[in-house]
């Protein structure tokens, strides 16, 4: 009854007439990309009014709610604080799982796996647990709750007005572009952020709606007169062919730290998920270890803004910022290990200003690294942010609009390349690739390979399959045949268990004995599943070598429902290949 209600408030949102000139125009889907734009940017305000007001009421703050940038605090205040919000996230936690049977669904996996959809319910239950892990001061970013709202207004936008596939994961797109570019300030790192980890590649045809959406969302900001910008940066060096080997050694370094820290994230998760204790006291414990470091070095806490700046203002001597490299690291592997809400991108901007002010002062003197301590802050962030968020051009363009240090571009660039190129080599995965590759799941991307998965052996499969008994033997086989039009015989014993597969050429060229048919079979042990998807199908089919494959109900039972050729399966393949080639590319989008 609700599903049909909510159905019925879809379609009075959205005429039947506005629906199909959405659907039809390109405007129309300008149009919605920019208001996911705007919606993304009023997301991103409201997140940081809250948290900023959190900051300074939990905190008792005067500097508009900045914690990082704090000398020091009581350690009475971080302890209650920090261990009070760590029961309140559990709390919430331990109810939002009863009342919730799913798992909020990211926008990477949204498009690599759902086509776009997701669920504004689950997106501002994460939101609301974001804000609170962050409110409370826990080392984490907002940026998940920015993200994860805005993309899912895209998707609900998508469903209001029944766009396509392909056009729901440039809404979803959208929200994410016009997030990052409100949250930063930086409208070309938020339109690359879309396209590397929320499309998954570039397209020329998708660029006018995303480049809308991060507008959009940059001219929320502006409206409202949000602050939150990096201090200016002046800076007369420039990377000369000398400057090469100094630049990459402190990228790769960077790049070595960001593994070390995902690594961390996992196994710190993995030990509280061991202690004895209720699921919803984890915060607690977590939060507390995490006040201890923060009395005496605030800037732990949050996502670390306010830190940031201090380092660029050059506030902070090397010495204290490896220091602070590892409490920040530690706080963050506690915050998110033991269950507080959120994410490591602004973060890990935090994290390379330190490794690149900590890495430089130690290079420097032996002319392996910059002299300019700003300079190598900067690129340890482009380092940094690349090996554990994973775009590159994303991060580039996001260092260079938040310092405005355009004389470090080619110095930039070849940090993050570098750092990409060694996490790839070493490790694999950044951070949200690696957490759902510990949860069993094989995307690497937000290509589309959800349309793969739908495809299913059961619906390929011919159903209507004529078997033989397995006791048969050879000579009543070469009696019952009928020459040209069976070339393979699928063989089954009393019970209609799968026994393999004769062919027919074997039969006819074996003299005519007693011997039972099955002796000529093969693939005894080699069959499919109905619930095989179209890729482990053609995969099973390359190992086997087999032309065709019978399908069974399943391996325990082997009762025979079907069989599948390797020719009909590639065929569809190569069609659902080319299909999300041209989505992917645009091609066709706005035609009637």
């Amino acid at each position: 009854m609700s599903r049909g209600n909510g159905s019925s408030r879809m379609r009075l949102l959205a005429p039947a007439t506005l629906r199909s000139f959405v659907r039809r125009d390109g405007l129309g889907l300008f149009l919605l990309a920019l208001l996911t734009g705007g919606l993304a940017g009023c997301c991103v305000l409201l997140i940081n009014v809250v948290t900023l007001g959190l900051h300074v009421v939990f905190y008792g703050l005067h500097n508009g709610g900045r914690l990082s940038e704090l000398p020091a605090l009581p350690l009475w205040r971080c302890l209650l604080v920090l261990g009070g919000g760590g029961l309140a996230v559990g709390g919430l936690s331990a109810l939002l799982r009863r009342w919730m049977k799913r798992r909020p669904v990211d926008p990477v996996e949204a498009n690599a796996l759902h086509g776009g959809r997701m669920s504004v319910r689950d997106s501002i239950s994460l939101a609301v647990q974001t804000v609170l892990s962050n409110g409370v001061g826990a080392s984490i970013g907002l940026e998940a709750g920015y993200v994860q709202i805005s993309a899912a207004f895209g998707s609900w936008l998508g469903r209001v007005f029944h766009v396509r596939r392909e056009d729901m994961r440039i809404l979803v797109g959208a929200g994410a572009a016009g997030a990052v570019s409100a949250g930063f300030d930086a409208p070309i790192a938020g339109a690359f952020y879309a396209f590397e980890l929320v499309l998954g590649t570039y397209s020329l045809a998708n660029l006018f709606p995303i480049a809308l959406a991060a507008m959009a969302g940059l001219g929320v900001r502006h409206l409202m007169r949000m602050d939150g910008g990096l201090p200016p940066l002046v800076t007369s060096w420039q990377m000369g062919w000398a400057d090469v080997p100094g630049v990459s050694l402190l990228a790769i370094l960077c790049a070595l730290v960001a593994i070390l820290i995902m690594y961390c994230v996992t196994q710190t998760q993995a030990v509280f998920q061991k202690l004895p204790v209720p699921v919803w006291l984890r915060p607690v414990a977590g939060g507390l270890l995490v006040a201890c470091l923060a009395a005496p070095f605030p800037s732990v806490l949050s996502a670390g803004h306010g830190g940031v700046g201090l380092v660029l203002k050059g506030e902070i001597v090397p010495s204290l910022a490896l220091l602070l490299l590892v409490l920040k690291a530690v706080a963050s592997c506690l915050s998110i290990g033991s269950g507080f809400r959120g994410g490591l991108f602004f973060a890990s901007l935090f994290l390379g200003v330190l490794a690149g002010e900590a890495f430089g002062a130690l290079l420097a003197p032996y002319g392996l690294a910059p002299a300019d301590g700003h300079v190598c802050s900067v690129l340890g962030m482009a380092a940094m942010a690349t090996a554990i968020i994973g775009g590159p051009m994303t991060m580039i363009c996001m260092v260079l609009e938040m310092t405005g240090i355009m004389p470090l571009s080619s110095a930039v660039v070849l940090s993050a390349t570098l750092s990409l190129l060694t996490v790839r080599r070493l490790f694999g995965y950044n951070f949200a690739t690696w957490r759902f590759h510990l949860r069993g799941e094989t995307i690497r991307s937000a290509v589309d390979v959800g349309r793969f998965r739908t495809l299913t052996v059961q619906k390929l499969m011919r159903a209507q399959v004529r078997s033989f008994p397995a006791s048969m033997t050879i000579r009543q086989a070469q009696a019952q045949l009928t020459l040209g039009i069976e070339e393979r015989l699928v063989l089954v014993d009393e019970e209609g268990r799968y026994q393999g597969i004769v062919l027919v050429s074997e039969i006819t060229a074996a003299c005519a004995g007693e011997e039972p048919v099955s002796s000529l079979a093969c693939y005894r042990d080699i069959m499919l599943e109905p619930h095989m998807t179209i890729r482990e199908a053609a995969d099973l089919f390359a190992e086997a070598e087999a032309d065709v494959l019978a399908v069974v109900e399943d391996r325990q039972s082997r009762q025979l429902v079907g069989q599948l050729s390797e020719r009909h399966t590639l065929r569809c393949y190569a069609v659902e290949l080319e299909r999300s080639r041209r989505d992917l590319a645009g091609d066709g989008r706005f035609s009637v």
